[in-house]
């Protein structure tokens, strides 16, 4: 039995490391517009156009929390990312919608 390429996280365990500085590597892989429109604080969007730059240039040992609207498409984007070499790779669970709910306060624009 293989285990899964990537894991779920909780939006509470995420707030959690974002409040304890944890060094962490933070995907939007939402549209241009809606990463525009809001964000999590410290994440870069990522998408066809940037995704050869961060596989060039982002550490493979930190965790990657993949983002997306509701926790869905980020699980496929997760499980290549994982393909591609880092070691600790997350889908957030209820994605930025979740986390805009349960956060508004932290929501970067």
């Amino acid at each position: 039995m293989t285990s899964a390429p990537f894991q779920h996280l909780d939006i509470a365990v995420l707030a959690n490391w974002l409040e304890d500085d944890a060094p962490l590597t933070l995907v939007d892989i939402r549209d241009p517009q809606s990463y525009a429109q809001g964000h999590v604080p410290g994440s870069r969007r990522l998408g066809n156009d940037t995704v050869d730059a961060f596989l060039a240039e982002a550490p493979r040992q930190a965790p990657l929390v993949v983002i997306c609207y509701h926790g869905h498409s980020s699980q496929q984007a997760a499980a290549w990312l994982a393909g591609q070499g880092f070691a600790e790779v997350y889908s957030l669970d209820g994605g930025f919608t979740d986390w805009q709910h349960r956060h508004p306060d932290r929501v970067e624009r």
